[in-house]
């Protein structure tokens, strides 16, 4: 097989590329492009839709946009019948495929020589064996070590490439292999502004809290999820848009895209602004940036002033990122099948403002306060890092595409298991329980002093 070179560039993706028949009375996806895989029900939350109109219209209820549940170009969820809203119960989420799987990208830690043998082996059992077109990033290829290795030759020549911020491979891939850390996950994350293949992770960094594979048994595990019927948890992620005054600077961002971000849609742009979209996994980071002073921030709810941010910064997260920054923060941890947004405050001048939990349904605003006195910083899992000033604003809601991660065994058992192995929730050294003797004693103390 020839290798492809992915020529297609990218363009507006973002929302409009996909949209779910419950929330849009069953639109098309886009020009000539219909929803992938399964009809999907409608959602007892969704409005009803209006036969005159073709705009994007959000679900609004308390437990936030009705998710799509097809996945890359073949994968999807099994539909539950007794599904409450679009809410399943974790034990009943399992992914199928409309096709068998033909393509599938691999994500490998990059700097890490110790990954080059398992992404060896990894790739020519996917190519070899299960006859599969394989995607990696061109400069996955261009390591010395790869480069140098005259026995990779055969299977390095059936690659196919891509380059990020350059090429779209949205419509390519059917599921995504990640070999590596946390990172490697919300790296896969920021490559699809809309619908996410399947995401397989194996545990092959630091910390490993949201990659529950071992590669000991990958070809059991990776033909298991090639047949079907594995157990998947729906990691939901923000959609971020930031609108910025342009101050007399025309701001063109190549290609359409801005570091795996989307320019909005001509019914968002705002004049003389520059208005960008992001999927986020983790979280959104508002801070002070370099500045000594405090950081001002409006927070608004659905409109509605909530509250201002004095302090070091404040940090809206999904559940997935309830376990990250949020959590060294002081925020509690939350399973990732539990609908909400969090807005954790960093280092607040206020002994009383303490992390909250809203709907995911609401739609957040931070802008900076009229009276503050220095701007503030966003970054989006830690990444895109860029400044607001006045007049900027972020606007963050629930996005209605989550991100599709295969579990081990479910999602339920795989989440405390992280907890347990990860981030050592709850161990402690255990009490000593009383002697045989000593309890016999209290016994008998007891005793005596009732009939005293």
């Amino acid at each position: 097989m020839e290798p492809e070179e992915v020529g297609v560039r990218k363009g507006l993706s973002g929302d409009a590329a996909y949209r779910c028949a419950a929330c849009h009375g069953g639109e098309d996806a886009g020009p000539g492009r219909p929803l992938r895989g399964r009809a999907k029900s409608r959602s007892l939350s969704a409005a009803p839709a209006l036969p005159s109109t073709k705009e994007f219209r959000r679900t609004r209820s308390l437990h936030g946009p009705c998710p799509v549940t097809t996945f890359g170009p073949k994968a999807c969820v099994l539909q539950n019948p007794q599904t409450v809203m679009h809410i399943q119960d974790p034990a009943s989420q399992r992914l199928t495929w409309s096709k068998s799987p033909k393509s599938v990208l691999v994500i490998r830690k990059i700097r890490d020589a110790s990954l080059l043998q398992p992404f060896k082996e990894l790739c020519a059992y996917l190519m070899e064996e299960k006859n599969m077109v394989v995607y990696v990033e061109k400069k996955v290829l261009e390591d010395p070590a790869i480069v140098g290795d005259d026995g990779f030759g055969t299977v390095k020549k059936k690659f196919c490439t891509f380059r990020e911020d350059y090429d779209d491979i949205s419509n390519r891939i059917d599921f995504i292999i990640c070999l590596g850390g946390d990172g490697t996950l919300l790296y896969a994350s920021s490559l699809f502004q809309g619908s996410v293949p399947p995401v397989m992770a194996f545990h092959l960094g630091s910390l490993g809290f949201l990659t529950p594979f071992n590669f000991e048994n990958f070809q059991t595990q990776v033909t298991q999820v090639i047949q079907g019927n594995a157990a998947v948890v729906l990691r939901s992620r923000l959609k971020v848009k930031v609108v910025k005054e342009l101050r007399g600077k025309k701001v063109a961002a190549p290609n359409g895209v801005s570091e795996n971000g989307v320019l909005a849609s001509d019914r968002d742009t705002e004049a003389g602004k520059q208005v960008l979209q992001y999927q986020v996994l983790n979280e959104v980071v508002i801070d002070r940036g370099p500045s000594s002073y405090l950081s001002n921030v409006d927070v608004y709810l659905d409109g509605h002033l909530i509250t201002t941010v004095q302090g070091d910064g404040v940090i809206v997260s999904t559940p997935t990122g309830s376990t990250a920054y949020a959590a060294a923060a002081g925020a509690s941890m939350i399973h990732p099948n539990v609908p909400a947004i969090m807005i954790t405050p960093i280092c607040p001048h206020s002994l009383s403002f303490r992390p909250i939990v809203v709907p995911a349904g609401v739609e957040l605003k931070i802008m900076l306060s009229p009276e503050a006195r220095n701007t503030a910083w966003v970054s989006l899992d830690g990444r895109k890092r860029q400044e607001i000033r006045h007049g900027d604003s972020l606007s963050i809601t629930t996005s209605c595409y989550p991100l599709p991660s295969i579990c081990v065994r479910d999602p339920v058992s795989d989440w405390f298991e992280s907890l347990a192995q990860c981030l050592h929730w709850n161990v402690r050294k255990r009490q000593a329980h009383f002697a045989a003797e000593e309890a016999e004693e209290e016994e008998t103390e007891t005793e005596t002093e009732t009939e005293g």
